[in-house]
Parts: C-alpha cells; structure tokens; sequence
C-alpha cells in the first residue's frame, strides 16, 4: 500500500529510498501490470463478439424464413428460443467482461493520479531538467477540458441506483474527499468578498475536520485551510440521460457554473437538460454560430431552491448536500463584465457541448463583485 501523501508532506527531500520515491517506482509498475491485463480484456471482448456473430447471423436467417413461409410453426418458435437464450448469455459474457476492463481503466486512472500527488508532494525533477515553470492559463484550460471530456459514465446494472458523485447526485454527508480531487471551495478574496473557486484537495484532518486545498490556478497560487461547509466534491461520473435522467439537473435550477478562461464560480440557470449521452456542438438561442465551439471545462455547481436570481454570489453559504457538475462552455461568450457594465438584462443562452449536452442561461446581473472577475487571463 502506497504511503498517506498526508505524510509525505513531512518526509525529508526526495531520495530513491524514501516512501514517495518507492510509491512512484510501484505505481509504474502496478500500471504496466494493469496496461497488459487491459490489453487481455479487448482481444477478449472482440472474441467474443465474434463468437456471438455467428448466433445473431442465425436469428437473422431464421426470420426471413419464417417470413418467406409466412407462418410460425412449433420448430421455429422452438429454435429461435434457443437462440435468443445463447444470445443474451452471450451479450451478458460481454458485458461482463467490458465492466472488467472498465475497472481496469479507472484503477489505472486513480494511478496516475496517485502518481501525480506522489510527485508533486515530494518535487521530483530530473537533474537535467529545471523544476516546472508556472502552468499558463490557456495550459490549465485545455487540462481541465481534457478532464470534463474523460469523466467516465456511470454504467449501472439493470435496477441499479446512480451512486452519489453521478451527474447531479450530491456526496453523502460523511463523505471525505480524497487528497487530488477537485472539489469548488468558498474561499475569501483579497478586498474580503468570498467567492467560490476551483481547488484541489491536499489534504484532511478528521481531528479538526477542515480540508486544505489548493487553488487550481497557479498564476495566483494560494492554499487554504477551509472547514467542510465550504468544500463542495465535484462528481465522479458523468449520468446517462437515456437510463438515469434522475442524476440530471433539471430545466430552471440553478447553478454556479465556472466562467471561460477563469477559475471563479458565475451564476447559470439550466435552460434545456441533455437528451442524450453525446450530442454535436450545439447553437445558443441568439444563434451566433461562435459561441457554438467548446473551448474549456466548466464546473456547474446546484444551489439550493431558497436562494433567488437576486443574491449576490457572497451570500451563498457553503453545504455539503450541494451536487456538482462537470460542463463544458462555449469559446467565445461574452468577456466578464465590470459591475458598471453588467446589462440589465442579457441572460444569454449556452449549450455546453462536451458529454451530455445542456443549456446554461447566463445571469450576468448578479456579477456584482470585482472579486468574481481577479482571474481573468
């Protein structure tokens, strides 16, 4: 088991016989392992698939004699019976092995990650290399882009629940986010306005019950030590809107969602929820045909009914029982605005791309505070 990176963070430099340093050389090689047993499951998956080819090939046959015949008789009722069953043990032995490979993926990806806090806790560089330069912001965006767009999807078995962390489900309220997770947190500003930002989780101390967290933006890089009621976890998967439309915000909620180029949270409301899993680019509603191409990652987070389009984004207490969102919003919407410059009522119309397709309704009047707009780039 890999050390707590909690404890890393007390661990003398870097050396190859430190706990850090041996997690990293594990988790390469737990990852290789892993890499090679994924490989195993696809050729499985497409072997199977051809074995069943053969069965649907039959069913396929039977059919149209049966249509040439004009009649059900006993032997094909019987026949295709059988078939139909080889069939569905054969969908269910791929499916099996699919959800194998997928556990497969994720156990990779938690790797990686672990890797990733394992370097950056104990500032791994190479001799040859200088250590890394500040993350530009254009970098981070395509980053966090790249994150919304790999979210898995939750793919539960028939009468299976949507877990917390899917879509629109909130965290339990025992649940501790994990040191690596991006999670939105209220965070005060410097003129002493709070406001809400992307950050990543450190660490968290069941003594004093307080997290400490990263801002996700390095340009302005600041740790804080906040208690629970001011960290919100975003999800761990992405809900189908086919099969679990109950994990999905609903048209007119409310919601925070993170503005282009930045890293600070925007009043939105959902104007039109996703039909499907994977939609093309869509149009917003004054259909400027710009505004229709993904540029970043948003984070949406729900708020709760009480709170009307009026109050200002300092207002908004922390909760844990708030859901999270990952969505992706258009390349060119409109810059943030001065507070002297906010319109009186331009409520745009955006329709997030990337996943499952949403449109977001901009509520320009309630950016009120020029501490929303301090990480512009």
């Amino acid at each position: 088991m890999s050390p707590d990176p909690c404890t890393w963070r007390r661990l003398p430099p870097s050396s190859p016989g430190t706990p850090y340093a041996m997690a990293l050389v594990s988790a390469d090689s737990r990852i290789a392992e892993l890499l090679t047993e994924l490989h195993q499951l696809i050729k499985q998956t497409q072997e199977e698939r051809s074995r069943s080819e053969h069965n649907l090939v039959n069913i396929q046959k039977t059919h149209e004699r049966m249509q040439t015949e004009n009649k059900i008789s006993p032997y094909y009722r019987t026949k295709l019976r059988g078939l139909y069953t080889t069939a569905k043990a054969d969908a269910e032995a791929e499916c099996n092995i699919l959800r194998k490979a997928l556990d497969k993926i994720a156990e990779i990806k938690s790797l990686l990650e672990e890797r990733r806090i394992a370097a950056k806790i104990a500032g791994l560089y190479n001799d040859s290399e200088p250590p890394r330069k500040t993350m530009r912001r254009g970098v981070l965006m395509t980053l966090l882009q790249q994150s919304a767009m790999t979210l898995p999807l939750w793919i539960g078995k028939p009468g299976d629940k949507p877990p917390p962390l899917c879509g629109a489900i909130p965290a339990s309220g025992d649940y501790v986010a994990k040191p690596g997770d991006k999670v939105a947190a209220r965070v005060k500003a410097v003129d002493g306005d709070e406001q809400w930002i992307l950050a990543e989780v450190v660490s968290y101390s069941h003594a004093t019950n307080k997290y400490e967290v990263d801002d996700i933006d390095e340009e302005g890089k600041e740790r804080h030590t906040l208690s629970r009621r001011r960290i919100i976890p975003l999800p761990q998967w992405k809900a189908n809107p086919e099969t679990d439309p109950e994990a999905l915000f609903q048209k007119e909620q409310l919601v925070l969602a993170l503005y282009p180029q930045t890293t600070c949270f925007y009043r939105a409301l959902i104007h039109t929820p996703p039909q499907r899993v994977s939609s093309p680019h869509g149009r917003d509603r004054t259909g400027h045909d710009d505004w229709a191409d993904p540029m970043g990652h948003g984070v949406t987070v729900h708020l709760p009914p009480l709170l009307t389009t009026s109050s200002s984004l300092s207002e908004l207490g922390g909760s844990r029982a708030l859901p999270c969102l990952l969505l992706t919003l258009p390349r060119s919407c409109p810059p943030a605005l001065p507070p002297t410059a906010v319109p009186a009522n331009p409520s745009p119309t955006f329709r997030v791309p990337a996943g499952p397709e949403w449109n977001v309704t901009h509520e320009s009047p309630s950016l009120t505070s020029p501490a929303h707009f301090d990480r512009q780039p």
